[in-house]
């Protein structure tokens, strides 16, 4: 039969399948071959070729292979706790981005806890050196139902998926739903681990039984899966939330769970951060606007926010009148924009809010400053022409990127298209309106995915996904095209021609939410914040408070003056001590005055995380870190 494998037309046997294919056709790389992708689906190994198929190989070291892996993983994990856990019931199981996990009902009065992690994967390790193979079996909804008598949970799926063909896979004694596929068999999972247990409702709603989540990774070398967990130590130690208290940032109350409060050090940065983002926005033509907290029910039902959000809000009643805090700054800005007629040639008109918003978050849900119920969301609202969508995205991405290279990190970009149906706006406005997001990457030297069909009703958008140092990725810059509130609030412009026009609205947040950056880049730095944005840049240490204390106060004092945040120590403790305490602390730099400095107006200066001492005439050292902090480095 003709088929066509990495674009080639090939002839191959009637009945053969994806090894007998690999063996054939692509020999010096069988044995990194793991599965095939179809035109329609990925396919496993296992599987009967049919004519006219159009095939390519996923190999090892692909991202395509690690997602099967880990799904593969999930599913053997499955195995082993059917195993020793004959009443286990299994919700879902899929593959994530670092790993996998399964959903586990243990059975009545059992509990998996972190503990048994262990056993359980040994019986891993047992099912693996059995190399039992994955089979694909596909059977009506009936026949499915059948398969899985008194199980909850496959019957809400089974009946869910209705009567198309139903896909299972088994190995051994164990069968799942699942569209795979999977490695061929259990033997090439070897280099696996389970990582932890959380509580998970089923189908994530609290109104359900509460299920057993077990996390997990598997890799295809015992070097990547010891990388791995280096990487996830290295997190433990950098977790924001411990590094918050030790450098006194933060905290969180119980008088108001998910309400952060910001120490004077936190604070401190906080404030060298909203610099920068201020310094940014004016650069790039923006206007700052502060709208209020509360605002009046009307204006939440004008915007929508009361019907589909009320959940999230606090709302209150002043006057007799139903308000509510702020869950989102756009309404308020509309209000600024609608406050004054505007022509066409004022648009763009670029409004940047620091906005202190409030969201119901659920309990379980709080996170440090990853997941709060107050936070400042960096918003801005830009009011735009159609015909200047493309220029402005590019505007909007010139800034992300000067932005994003200050703190080191790279990202990729997720462009989401019209969805099928729902949408407001004629296709033709949303065809052009893609296609000037995907010309502006392009345009802008950066590359983009398209996430078909999940744009919001009101517009396409493009999503930043971060990546941090230890390999996390974030969503935290946005740019949502917005036809929406525009036109529910009435806002116009006069064109040239003198007639009204309603303009076209962008909504783009660079950092997101303020606290939750602070999270990620006190994780990302591990604490040792650059000169510029760290607390304090400098501390002196006067070897002898009552010999040197006065020199200390001079060189504070020339350290402010050329804009270097700087603190004295100057405690009873010996220096040995102090210079530990400073190091534990991450001070960007310290500077050591004794006998020698005062006399020759010196500065012993050390840089955080380097032996190295380097003996300054004060004027230089002054420059240096003046220089630093001044241009951001």
């Amino acid at each position: 039969m003709q088929i066509r494998y990495e674009g080639k037309e090939i002839e191959i046997k009637d009945g053969a399948n994806g090894f007998d294919l690999v063996k054939e056709f692509d020999p010096e790389r069988k044995k990194e071959v793991v599965a095939l992708q179809g035109k329609e689906r990925e396919r496993s190994l296992r599987e009967a070729i049919v004519p006219g198929d159009e095939l390519s190989p996923i190999l090892m070291g692909s991202k395509e292979a690690f997602h099967l892996l880990n799904h593969s993983t999930s599913h053997l994990m499955a195995q082993a706790i059917r195993h020793l856990y004959p009443e286990a019931r299994f919700g879902v199981g899929p593959a994530i981005e670092e790993g996998f996990y399964y959903d586990v009902d243990p059975g009545e009065g059992k509990v998996i806890a972190e503990s048994d992690l262990p056993r359980i994967e040994e019986e891993m390790r047992k099912l693996s050196k059995e190399n039992i193979p994955f089979e694909r079996v596909e059977c009506s909804m009936e026949e499915a139902l059948s398969l899985f008598p008194g199980d909850p949970y496959k019957d809400e799926l089974i009946k869910e998926h209705g009567a198309e063909g139903i896909s299972l896979y088994r190995q051994g004694d164990f069968l799942d739903l699942c569209r795979g596929p999977h490695v061929p068999s259990t033997g090439y999972i070897k280099h696996f681990r389970l990582l932890s247990v959380a509580g998970a409702y089923w189908r994530g709603d609290s109104r359900n039984k509460q299920l057993t989540r077990i996390y997990g990774t598997s890799f295809w070398s015992k070097e990547e899966l010891e990388g791995y967990l280096a990487l996830l130590e290295k997190r433990k130690r950098n977790d924001h939330r411990r590094l918050g208290k030790e450098l006194g940032l933060f905290f969180i109350s119980e008088y108001g769970p998910g309400f952060p409060f910001f120490l004077p050090k936190g604070m401190e940065l906080k404030n060298h951060l909203l610099s920068y983002w201020r310094e940014i926005h004016h650069k790039y033509g923006y206007q700052e606007i502060e709208t209020p907290t509360i605002l009046s029910r009307e204006l939440w039902e004008t915007s929508g926010h009361w019907d589909h959000y009320k959940e999230n809000m606090y709302v209150t009643k002043i006057d007799d009148r139903d308000f509510a805090i702020k869950p989102m700054n756009c309404p308020g800005a509309i209000l600024v924009y609608k406050n004054e007629i505007h022509s066409y040639r004022e648009l763009p008109l670029r409004y940047a809010e620091l906005g202190h918003v409030h969201r119901h978050e659920a309990s379980g849900a709080l996170n440090g400053l990853f997941r709060v119920r107050a936070f400042t969301q960096d918003d801005s609202h830009v009011f735009i022409r159609e015909d200047q969508i493309e220029d402005e995205v590019k505007n909007i991405m010139a800034l992300f990127d000067e932005v994003y290279e200050k703190f080191g990190l790279s990202y990729r970009i997720v462009l989401s298209t019209r969805p099928e149906e729902g949408y407001i706006g004629t296709p033709e406005f949303w065809d052009k309106a893609e296609e000037a997001l995907a010309k502006a990457c392009i345009d802008s030297g950066h590359e983009y995915q398209v996430n078909p069909g999940d744009g919001a009703f009101y517009g396409p958008k493009l999503d930043f996904k971060l990546k941090d140092s230890m390999g996390r990725t974030w969503q935290c810059g946005t740019i949502q095209l917005d036809l929406n509130l525009p036109h529910r609030f009435g806002c116009t412009y006069v064109d040239e021609n003198g007639e009204k026009k309603e303009p076209v609205m962008l909504h783009r947040v660079v950092f997101g939410s303020i606290e939750r950056f602070i999270g990620i880049i006190t994780e990302n730095y591990g604490g040792a914040f650059p000169a510029w944005l760290a607390p304090k840049a400098a501390r002196i240490l006067p070897v002898k408070r009552d010999a040197h204390g006065e020199y200390a106060k001079e060189v504070l004092a020339l350290l402010g003056k050329a804009g270097v945040p700087a603190e004295i120590d100057d405690s009873e403790e010996k220096l040995g001590y102090r210079l530990r305490k400073s190091q534990v602390e991450k001070l960007p730099y310290v500077l050591v005055l004794g006998d020698k400095e005062k006399e020759g107006r010196t500065v012993n200066l050390r840089a955080y995380g380097s032996e190295k001492q380097e003996s300054l005439p004060l004027e230089e050292a002054l420059e240096r870190l003046s220089k630093e902090v001044r241009e951001r480095k």
